[in-house]
């Protein structure tokens, strides 16, 4: 049995609340926790008003249900009654408001696509939104929409061959500079998943394969002329009549904010002490599965908890941070490394802590909008971390002094209460001494007596000692992440020493 205490979750300083936008979180009442409404679903009270009965919603019907004490929302197609969720919802009543007695699927895309609203919300479930016909006139047919030329001409498609031993799936994205970070492909149980990442569309083959194949899949990526191939081992070398079954989303080209989460289930190889209450978490990727995270991106941890799923989001790290920068370290792309703060009020983070090596874990594809270019152009770089918002610091850091030769200088602005909080400090002041160009600055808000360094909270005079340009002209990019009050005040701070929206990137999830 799960015994938590009632504490709000996450904890209030947990990094886990940072949201997309910044939006901020509303302090929860006693008794309002994540594990409250998990209890709460689970005791068989009628939370619909319907006694367990599913109806057809009309739109009229669903715009009546619009107040705090009666609110419907519809989430793609489907209507929940929130009314009893208002008090539990993280980001408070008027969030949930601001979709009521409406179509609430665009702003749940936006604010937390990610969160698992139909594990959430099952006990919620009013039932389908009704079809509306849509009438053509008489003697006519509704317009087809048709693809431009130029939009056709850019679709990637497929086709596939057969030895007597291999299956190759060839993919032609119509792409220059196609990159193995751009390809993310599964195969388990006879079902392969292709997924191929082309600016902010995805295009996906995915099919019930035909016959068995074995575990080991390679992945060919020919860069310049956009070919990716998938190969396949046969389990038995018999000649193949067809690919497979074609799923729903097959050879489908849409937008990736469209694209429902994909989930892997990875194996938990090694845990690291990295702070008196940070670990080091080793996740291995299944051998049938080509996973690249590229730099500032994250992905979604998904656990089931007393009998909820429950998602959050974590930025992978590098295993350690290389002392060698003449080259970028060895990765041989079948671990991921997620730094993770474990918290004693925290019911993910505890969950997570209390998995023993062997046991699995569901990872997400990843997602974010940050891109290689923005630092490619720069000249200075800051990065502003508080806490375990240094995760999305590592990669970029390593990046930026092995592959980008045109950055003068390269400052970390690390925020921790104690010196106890530092994460990974010898190794980034290992860095320092390694590189000239790079510079890490600690500041503590809650430092003994015998600290020497910098002390404080997020300052505009603070700020302004620490992001200088390295001459008046130089081009600037200023990355920043930690809880959402630091990143917004942070940006705030920024602005008012005169750097502009465009040379700031905030890392959000």
């Amino acid at each position: 049995m799960l015994n938590v205490p009632p504490q709000a979750f996450p904890a209030p300083s947990s990094q886990q609340r940072v949201a997309a936008g910044g939006r901020a979180k509303v302090p929860l009442k006693p008794g309002r926790s994540l594990m409250d409404w998990i209890r709460l679903t689970k005791s068989g009270r009628d939370l619909t008003g319907l006694k367990g009965r599913l109806i057809e919603v009309t739109e009229d019907e669903l715009a009546k249900h619009n107040k705090k004490e009666d609110c419907w929302i519809c989430i793609r197609g489907f209507v929940y009654n929130v009314t009893p969720y208002m008090e539990y919802h993280p980001g408070g009543e008027d969030e949930l408001m601001k979709a009521a007695g409406a179509d609430g699927t665009d702003l749940f895309d936006q604010v937390h696509r990610w969160v698992n609203y139909e594990s959430m919300l099952k006990e919620c479930l009013v039932g389908r939104m009704a079809v509306k016909p849509i009438a053509a006139p008489k003697g006519m047919l509704p317009e087809k929409k048709v693809l431009g030329a130029s939009a056709r001409d850019l679709t990637p498609s497929y086709d596939w061959f057969q030895t007597d031993s291999l299956i190759t799936i060839v993919i032609y994205t119509k792409q220059k500079d196609m990159n193995a970070e751009l390809v993310i492909v599964d195969c388990q149980d006879k079902r392969l998943r292709g997924e191929i990442i082309v600016d902010d569309h995805s295009y996906l083959v995915e099919v019930d394969l035909d016959h068995a194949v074995q575990e080991d899949m390679a992945v060919n990526i020919a860069e310049k002329v956009g070919k990716v191939e998938f190969i396949l081992k046969k389990k038995d070398n018999i000649h193949w009549k067809m690919l497979g079954q074609a799923l729903e989303s097959h050879n489908t080209f849409i937008k990736r904010t469209e694209r429902g989460l994909f989930y892997r289930q990875c194996k938990l190889v090694s845990k690291t002490e990295v702070t008196h209450d940070t670990k080091l978490l080793c996740l291995m990727l299944p051998r049938s599965t080509h996973l690249c995270v590229p730099i500032g991106q994250h992905v979604y941890l998904k656990q089931t908890i007393a009998g909820t799923d429950v998602v959050k989001p974590y930025t992978p790290v590098l295993p350690f941070l290389p002392l060698d920068f003449k080259e970028p370290p060895r990765h041989d792309g079948a671990h991921l490394y997620l730094m993770i703060k474990i918290y004693s009020c925290g019911l993910f983070t505890q969950a997570l802590d209390h998995l023993q090596i062997g046991d699995y874990i569901s990872v997400s594809n990843p997602e974010g909008n940050f891109k290689k270019s923005q630092v490619q152009t720069s000249e200075d770089l800051f990065l502003l971390a508080a806490g375990t918002g240094f995760t999305p610091m590592v990669k970029l850091l390593n990046f930026a002094l092995t592959e980008v030769g045109c950055l003068r200088t390269v400052r970390l602005i690390f925020f921790n209460k104690t010196e106890d909080d530092i994460l990974w400090r010898n190794q980034l002041e290992q860095l320092a001494l390694k590189d000239e160009r790079f510079e890490v600055q600690f500041i503590l808000s809650q430092p003994t007596k015998d600290w020497v360094g910098k002390q404080g909270k997020i300052s505009s005079s603070l700020l302004s000692e620490c992001v200088k340009r390295s001459r008046k002209d130089s081009k600037v990019l200023i990355c920043i992440c930690g809880p959402t009050p630091f990143t917004e005040q942070g940006v705030q701070y920024l602005k008012d020493l005169g750097y502009s929206q465009e040379e700031i990137h905030t890392f959000t999830a």
